[in-house]
């Protein structure tokens, strides 16, 4: 039998928030060592489908499967999520008054038996260093939010990571640094940086891929994914014709 290879299989998801469909038999796959990204209009499903993924309780899957590494953790609640694989980042995460940054970053390195000094060094690369002990996204900007995102998520190693729009609200100088960071999560290997580990990156604008490579890319329209391909392409497309372009993908199946 052949081994599946897919840390990442999403079949036919319907998922609800109360009485209104927001995900209609949703098909999504990503390989192992593959990074994808995940375009979509506003209000398309683009952050319901993270959510969903990552298991948040007011998401509700109706039908429908979600699988990671082969495991359906469909039914399985966010914490459990998290201990076998999943992180996310944001787009606006909630302040939370009391818990500092350092706080967290201790517990999770405790937790996955790393090195303390390994995340110091790439807290300094962040330039978060002075937001260590700060409440966790306690007046931060845009900017320091998404670093301070991907500073936990670095901290957890997840198998795969999800990224809502880390290019959003981020200045171009800023946006070097978010990529460089984006790079380090996916990188398995740094000798061999084609090695990469699995995750999914929501990006309205795009920007995003200037400095961290993709290998596919989906575009969300109308609660499903309406186009895969070769990201560079895509961007060009919806450039060029929009996101109306992807109603005709929707009407032939593609």
């Amino acid at each position: 039998m052949k081994e599946n290879n897919n840390v990442l299989e999403i079949k036919d998801l319907c998922v609800y928030a109360g009485q209104k469909e927001l995900l209609h038999n949703l098909n999504l796959t990503i390989p192992a060592g593959e990074v994808h990204a995940l375009f979509g209009p506003n209000g398309s499903g683009k952050t319901t489908l993270m959510m969903a993924i990552m298991g948040f309780s007011r998401y509700q899957v109706k039908s429908g499967q979600i699988l990671l590494a082969g495991k359906d953790i469909t039914e399985l609640d966010i914490t459990e999520r998290a201990r076998w694989g999943i992180g996310i980042a944001q787009q606006l995460p909630p302040a939370i008054p009391g818990v500092k940054l350092q706080q967290v970053l201790d517990y999770v390195t405790a937790a996955n038996h790393q090195q303390v000094d390994n995340v110091g060094q790439v807290a300094k690369a962040a330039d978060m260093e002075r937001f260590l002990n700060r409440d966790i996204n306690g007046n931060l900007s845009g900017g320091e939010i998404r670093r301070a995102e991907l500073l936990q998520l670095l901290a957890m190693q997840p198998m795969f990571s999800m990224m809502d729009e880390p290019d959003s609200g981020v200045d171009l100088e800023a946006l070097k640094v978010v990529g460089e960071l984006v790079n380090m999560l996916f990188s398995d290997d740094p000798v061999h940086p084609a090695r990469r580990k699995a995750g999914l990156i929501i990006t309205h604008s795009g920007n995003i891929l200037n400095y961290v490579h993709v290998d596919k890319a989906h575009v969300m329209f109308e609660r499903q994914i309406g186009c895969t391909g070769n990201p560079a392409i895509i961007l060009d497309t919806i450039s060029k014709y929009g996101y109306a372009e992807c109603t005709q993908c929707l009407q032939e199946g593609v």
